[in-house]
């Protein structure tokens, strides 16, 4: 098992930047990638950026790309997600993610962090 905690987020202005990080704990050592998602209210839960754990290959949806920067510290077992440029159509409720097998859907998540942008 693996547990997820996420911490950061917030209300910022648009064009604005803001961090969200999510802590994992339990079977860390047997993480294939991590990821970040985000829901709109009234919306579908979307893919944000994927980052493998051992290797460090990222993936952007193209609506953040450029913008945002996923990042891990293997270290200290903690996903980041930099987000700049922020725009309105960013807010929403940020989860991260993991999975222990790349054929696997994403069956770890945290309880998921808010980010508001305001116009």
């Amino acid at each position: 098992q693996v547990q997820l905690a996420e911490s950061g987020g917030g209300l910022v202005q648009a064009g604005g930047s803001l961090s969200v990080s999510c802590v994992a704990s339990g079977r860390t050592l047997s993480i294939y990638d991590m990821a970040w998602f985000r829901q709109a209210p009234g919306k579908e839960r979307d893919f944000v950026a994927t980052v493998t754990w051992i290797g460090g290959t990222t993936y952007y949806a193209d609506s953040v790309k450029g913008r945002f920067t996923i990042s891990r510290d293997r270290a200290k077992n903690t996903l980041y997600l930099q987000m700049n440029s922020l725009k309105p159509e960013d807010t929403a409720a940020y989860y991260c993610a993991a999975r222990l097998n790349a054929k696997n859907e994403y069956n770890y998540w945290g309880q998921g962090i808010q980010v508001t942008v305001s116009s």
